[in-house]
């Protein structure tokens, strides 16, 4: 497992990141902006970094020669950029591996393994012991909550009849807290119970209720069926 930073401003992109690395074992810490990046690079001990160039405070260049500045933590660029002449000064200027988006979840997944055994940094995932690799404690019969409806067999969910497009893990989330419905639950338990990893920061979850909540057609601000009780955790309602 190595331990990655993704550093990304779009959340359903930092959101589908996220689940790939944490599915395949990392542990996952994310930054909304360059400002963002190097606070957490500066916080501790990284395998690597994957880093956006469209950041809306700084050029990811830019982003890069200040962590190259602090660090030699190995970083892989993602971007829509696909001009030689960039890709060979990002290269030049301390990138060690560059991906051109659109890219698949395996593409991603080899370039970062390269990356890291290139640095003999972090290990590798099917080495994390069975008990995490196990999946989370989710429905097993569909069930209807308001106009949401989840069904474990085919794994979709359905808002007023239209399938909701959700990611694994948005999945699994989802799925974990109609299993507790109308509970609270605590994003301890949450990280215990749905992504069983050693170490998962409480923002990961946060990313991904937030993207969840866009799919579902509601905000923090508007909540609807997700409600996040402050300094307790989250629950799925049931409306009356």
């Amino acid at each position: 497992m190595a331990s990655v930073l993704v550093v990304e401003d779009d959340p359903g992109i930092r959101a589908e990141l996220i689940d790939v690395l944490t599915g395949n074992g990392h542990a996952v810490r994310s930054a909304a902006d360059g400002f963002g990046g190097l606070r957490e690079v500066t916080r501790g001990p990284l395998d690597a970094v994957i880093l956006d160039l469209g950041l809306p405070d700084l050029d990811g260049s830019d982003a890069l020669r200040m962590i190259r500045g602090i660090s030699q933590v190995p970083v892989l660029i993602v971007t829509a950029r696909d001009e030689d002449a960039e890709i060979i000064r990002l290269l030049n200027a301390g990138a060690d591996d560059y991906l051109v988006k659109p890219f698949s979840a395996g593409q991603l997944l080899a370039r970062l393994a390269a990356v890291l055994r290139r640095s003999g940094r972090g290990s590798d995932p099917s080495a994390t012991p069975a008990s995490l690799q196990d999946g989370p404690p989710l429905l097993r019969e569909p069930v209807s909550i308001g106009p949401l409806r989840i069904d474990p067999g085919s794994r979709t969910a359905y808002l007023r009849g239209q399938e909701v497009p959700l990611t694994r893990r948005e999945f699994d989330l989802l799925s974990f807290l109609a299993a507790n419905a109308d509970l609270v639950v605590s994003k301890r338990r949450i990280l215990a119970e749905v992504w069983r990893e050693p170490y998962v920061e409480d923002q990961t979850i946060d990313v991904h209720l937030s993207s969840l909540r866009r799919k579902l057609g509601e905000s923090a601000a508007a909540p609807g069926l997700l409600r996040t009780m402050r300094g307790v955790g989250i629950k799925l309602v049931t409306p009356r």
